[in-house]
């Protein structure tokens, strides 16, 4: 089986050979936390299950939880980290199985990885902040688990329960995953429209595409993770926490369409469209992420 997932596409495929050298290596994938002198993160590791959730931390105050996008791992948050970790105290982790988190070899649930990370951490509430992937996290933990949570926000998100357009684009990423390619699976991707206006920059290509392809295990894997009913999609109403919902105006179509259900069925939702960016909002445009992310929270 292979897994190809981005907010909250998948794609199954069987491939049972590349599984079992997928989950042999997970653990030892060439992983280099890219930071400069300044930034001085506490890395640790939660143990959950037969496996464990890689996390750093930096700074004090109010706990801010950064949950990255799929496809990629916790590095596409430095901007951040340097920019939050004044006034917060500042988290990131690498979901479940991307980075240096193990791969699940049973079924899991995403927000309980986060509650566990919570409780290791002693932290009864904090703030959350989630692109993509990350963003339906984020949403399926608030619902969850409300009284956890402060302030939410989620930029170009993933909502549980949205049905997706139909993308020819996945076909020949699936089938390069399938075939034992997953490099070449990485680099289709890369050219897709969630990538393209990202990997349009000279200055974010290289970075992205190494944080990608220190990801391309991910490609060949079983996905077992599993998701409440209803889903979040039916549920958005309930959502009570403080909400701002960041999106970049060259995202694609259906992360708008997502954009526009929070606008309308969560009360008090703030929205934020950012000009010229596109799907890696808070690398296509880390200033204007930032001061957004950094007013939002300190609200009171």
């Amino acid at each position: 089986m292979f897994r190809v997932s981005f907010g909250m596409r998948t794609t199954l495929l069987l491939a049972p050979v590349l599984l079992q050298a997928a989950l042999a290596n997970t653990s030892d994938i060439p992983f280099t936390l890219q930071q400069s002198a300044e930034v001085r993160e506490q890395p640790g590791f939660v143990p959950i299950g037969q496996g464990k959730i890689w996390y750093a931390e930096r700074g004090a105050g109010p706990a801010v939880v950064l949950i990255h996008g799929g496809n990629l791992d916790s590095r596409m948050w430095d901007r951040q980290v340097k920019a939050l970790a004044g006034p917060f105290r500042v988290i990131r982790y690498d979901v479940r199985p991307y980075g240096r988190s193990s791969a699940p070899t049973a079924a899991y649930h995403a927000v309980d990885d986060l509650r566990a990370l919570l409780d290791h951490l002693k932290l009864e509430r904090a703030h959350l902040v989630g692109l993509s992937l990350g963003g339906r996290i984020a949403i399926d933990f608030s619902l969850r688990y409300p009284a956890r949570v402060a302030r939410v926000v989620v930029s170009g998100p993933g909502v549980t329960g949205f049905q997706w357009s139909p993308d020819e684009a996945f076909k020949p990423m699936a089938e390069a995953a399938r075939q034992g390619n997953p490099d070449k699976a990485v680099e289709l991707w890369l050219r897709h429209p969630y990538m393209a206006p990202a990997m349009s920059n000279p200055a974010l290509a290289g970075e992205i595409r190494q944080i990608a392809h220190g990801n391309e295990h991910i490609w060949t894997l079983t996905d077992y993770e599993q998701f409440d009913s209803p889903p979040a999609m039916q549920r958005l109403a309930e959502i009570k926490v403080p909400l701002l919902v960041l999106v970049g105006e060259r995202d694609v179509p259906d992360i708008h369409a997502i954009v526009k259900r929070l606008e309308d069925r969560v009360s008090g939702a703030r929205v934020v469209r950012i000009p010229r960016a596109g799907h890696m909002l808070n690398m296509e445009a880390p200033d204007e992420f930032n001061h957004l992310v950094r007013e939002f929270l300190s609200r009171p």
